[in-house]
């Protein structure tokens, strides 16, 4: 489905043809709990491919992964540090950069030994990755260099080229992002990206004893 029909509601009745344009190698629009954000299956190669080239991102930046719950983190990814600090710091607006598992697809962020994982707490999304049973690969919805975006239309030059965009209203006024933390080295941390929550993540890990690096 593409033009302007594929402007579609957040709502439980869509659902099924999304998972199935997704399946299909499809690429869609939808919120986040910071910004609007592109997505396919992380899992198809079609998918991430076309991904990157209606954001016309460089294949060398990675992009990240979102799955359903913390416990789903393990099969994508190495976790480094105590499932108590992880979930302080998710559900919610953090990408956390871990060792990544070698059941990735190779497709995603090839030659790169590591992937941010996204665990976010949005109902219709939870939805999504449930039906789903795989994670999505996920950035913002913008093309590359542009900024980020709280709206379906401060992005309606991409709309032509995506299957769905799922309408969520606007999404607050901050175009940070998450915080992007990278615990890559056991015991360490380092920030990437300050993104919007920053204070609380440094909190979080500071009081766990992981350094700053």
């Amino acid at each position: 489905m593409r033009g302007s029909s594929n402007v579609v509601p957040m709502s439980s009745a869509v659902l099924t043809e999304i998972v199935s344009v997704l399946r299909c190698g499809g690429v869609i629009a939808i919120p986040t709990d910071t910004v609007y954000g592109l997505a396919s299956l992380a899992q198809s190669s079609e998918g991430v491919r076309k991904l990157y080239a209606i954001k016309g991102r460089n294949f060398t930046k990675p992009v990240s992964i979102c799955v359903q719950c913390i416990s789903q983190i393990h099969t994508w990814a190495r976790v480094t540090v105590d499932h108590k600090v992880l979930s302080q710091l998710l559900p919610g607006p953090v990408t956390a950069v871990l060792p990544r598992q070698s059941v990735l697809n190779d497709c995603l962020n090839p030659g790169v030994s590591s992937v941010g994982v996204r665990v976010i707490d949005l109902e219709f999304l939870n939805d999504l990755l449930t039906e789903l049973k795989e994670p999505l690969a996920l950035t913002s919805a913008n093309s590359s260099g542009d900024q980020s975006t709280v709206s379906v239309s401060e992005f309606a030059h991409l709309h032509p080229q995506l299957d769905y965009i799922v309408d969520g209203g606007v999404i607050g006024t901050s175009r940070e992002g998450s915080t992007v933390v990278d615990l890559t080295r056991e015991g360490h941390y380092r920030i990437v990206r300050p993104g919007s929550a920053l204070k609380a993540t440094e909190t979080v890990l500071s009081d766990a004893g992981l350094l700053k690096y």
